[in-house]
Order: C-alpha cells, then structure tokens, then sequence
C-alpha cells in the first residue's frame, strides 16, 4: 500500500464532519489537522473526532507534514484560499465550486499548473456505486447510444433549516451554484463535456426569511437567480435539459437524473448521495428492473482527496479534477450569460471524460 497522506481541513463548518468521516475509510489519507476563521470551531471538530491538531488556517497552510488541504470554505472564498494553499505547496480539493467566475477558475489551473499541484473538487459523489453503475450500464451499451437527458432538482431552498443560510443567496450560491455541480457533474460524468448551452434563468422573490433557531425571522435579501431552466448540447450530440429552484415549495414529483438511449431508458439516482436506486427498462420490457450496484456505496465525501491521493502515486489523472470542475463552472456561468444575453453560449472547457472506476476493488482501495 501507498504511505498515507495527510490531509488538512480548511473550514470546520457543516460539511467538515462528513470530510472526516469520509477520508477516513481511505487507508491512503490521514487527517492529520484542522483549521477555522473561528478557533473554537476547529477545536470542537478535533475533539469531537479525535483529529490530532486544531490550529489557524496559516499554522496549517505552513505545516510541511500537511500534503493534501481540503478546502471547505463559504463559496465566496474558495477561490482565495485554494491558490493560497497552492502557493503554500498544497495539493488541494474544494468544496464547489471551484471559483465564482471563469477567470479565478482558470487562475486556480494556471497556479496549480506552474507548481507541479493537483487540484480537485466536490462533487466527487460520481464515484459511488449508483453512479459508477449507471456509468457502467452506458459503457457497454445497455442502453444503446446515449440521445438525450433530463435533470430536476425542485426544492424551496434551504433557509427554512440551514444553521448558516446567508451565503446561499449571495454571488456563488443559489441553486445552480450550490446543487447545480452535483446533477451537472454526473451528466458530465455519464456523458462526457457539453459543447453549448442555452438557458432562463430569475430570481423569484426579493428576499428570504431564516428559520433555523440560530437566526430565526432574519430577512436574507436574494442576490442570485433561484430558477433556472438550461438546456445542454453534449459534444457526443446528446442533449439535455435541466431545471434547477429553490422555488418549488410543495415539493416535485419529476425524477432526479434520466438517461435516453436508442435501445432503453436509465433511471439515475439521486446525484447528490453515493448509492441508488438504479433502475433499467429496455425496449421490449414490460416494466423497471431495479440494478444490483457494481460498485461500492460504502464510500463518502472524502473519496475524491483519496483518488488523488491515488493518482499522484500512480502517476494518472484524478477523476474529480480540477479540470472537471472548471468546466461545470463554465456551464453554469454560461446559463446567466445566455439568459441574459438570449443566445446559446459554446463552451471553451473540453475536458476527458472521468475515467470509470474498476469493478471489484476492495473497501478503502482506488487502484
């Protein structure tokens, strides 16, 4: 087995409890040390979970034995500290998205490029079994040649619970930025870059009202668009068509993620967890077959920083790349660029395809 790496937390908020979970059911990566704006914060994440050292982000970002920082910073900030711990000689993945806007994405590239660093990015949920299956079924051809896609995410957003609520209507939240990587990414993954896209996209109300206990009846003004219907052209010729909102109140009967294919129809699961249901109906079929999952659903956040770790050791490209990620934030940066403007919008961003995962690894093994 390859030496551990160990890894460093940037941001010991909500999502850091699942990180730490996560990374530990890789036997590649040991989370070696915390850090926060706020140093009670990173205290009671490294007692709660026995992480050996709390410390400030710059204690963190100097410490030499730290090969791997996670940065789970507020949107608004992510692309700061990613090319701070680059230039500290980090390799690093982030919460998404990557950056707010094109030209601090391609900054994080270029900077990552020069140093001889990975960079990665979340979503890394594509790895899990629901969609390496679903992978798996489109590869060998189950469902014919891939023709068109749909993708739903209808919801009323997330400030009747979330204890920190602000940022989700501030530049580089809203739906699409926030859920928008988990269902673009899986279409990505499943069917490869996009090569224009077309979108409407609004803000439906002027302002939100907290619920969480912490700031219960605060008015939280909505500076982002909260629906937005795109469409996408895929290089393969597929098309797609997504709806994303946090203006749904009620609730959506549409599915998450479908796949139409010349010889059948694939039922995607849920992007935004690491399992199913997965489910199949071919031509001729008489209903839905439910997919036994190929790969493991065991895994969580955490197995994206442990494929690089993977890669860097073995000398191949990381599947939640930096290069993925850029090109879900050129999608989602060209949705308001083509509602604003009224015109389809081609992409410059061609990545590869992630490659798939291999059927049968053991639990805390990539390769």
């Amino acid at each position: 087995m390859a030496a551990k790496f160990n890894v460093g937390l940037i941001g010991c908020g909500n999502i850091a409890p699942a990180y730490v979970k996560g990374c530990r059911g890789f036997d590649i990566l040991n989370v070696a040390a915390c850090a926060d704006l706020e140093p009670a914060r990173a205290e009671a994440l490294a007692a709660e979970f026995a992480i050996p050292r709390a410390c400030s982000v710059d204690d963190l970002l100097a410490d030499p034995d730290i090969q791997i920082a996670i940065n789970l910073t507020v949107p608004a900030v992510h692309a700061a500290v990613t090319r701070q711990a680059l230039a500290a000689g980090k390799h690093v993945h982030s919460e998404k998205p990557l950056a707010l806007d094109r030209a601090d994405g391609r900054a994080i590239l270029d900077a990552a490029e020069a140093a001889g660093l990975r960079v990665g990015c979340a979503p890394d949920t594509f790895l899990g079994g629901g969609l390496q299956t679903c992978r798996k079924l489109i590869d060998d051809g189950v469902i014919g040649t891939p023709v068109a896609a749909s993708a739903f995410m209808m919801g009323n957003g997330p400030e009747g619970w979330h204890p920190n609520p602000f940022f989700f209507y501030q530049r580089g939240g809203g739906p699409l930025f926030d859920m928008g990587p988990y269902y673009l990414t899986a279409l990505v993954h499943l069917l490869g870059p996009v090569a224009r896209v077309g979108a409407l996209t609004r803000a439906s109300l002027p302002e939100r009202i907290a619920g969480h206990p912490d700031h219960a009846g605060k008015r939280i003004p909505v500076e982002v668009s909260t629906h937005t219907s795109g469409l996408l052209e895929f290089a393969s010729g597929a098309i797609g068509t997504l709806i994303i909102s946090f203006d749904i109140f009620g609730g959506s009967s549409l599915p998450r993620i479908e796949i139409y294919g010349t010889a059948g129809t694939l039922i995607v699961p849920d992007p935004n967890t690491f399992g199913g249901p997965v489910k199949l109906r071919c031509a001729g079929d008489e209903g839905w077959e439910d997919i036994s999952l190929t790969h493991s659903a065991t895994v969580g956040r955490g197995i994206g920083p442990a494929d690089m770790a993977h890669a860097i050791v073995g000398s191949r490209p990381h599947r939640a790349s930096g290069a993925l990620a850029y090109h879900v934030l050129d999608i989602m940066q060209a949705f308001d660029e083509s509602s604003a403007r009224g015109e389809h919008i081609r992409l410059t961003s061609q990545p590869a395809q992630p490659a798939p995962l291999p059927v049968g690894l053991p639990p805390g093994q990539l390769d």
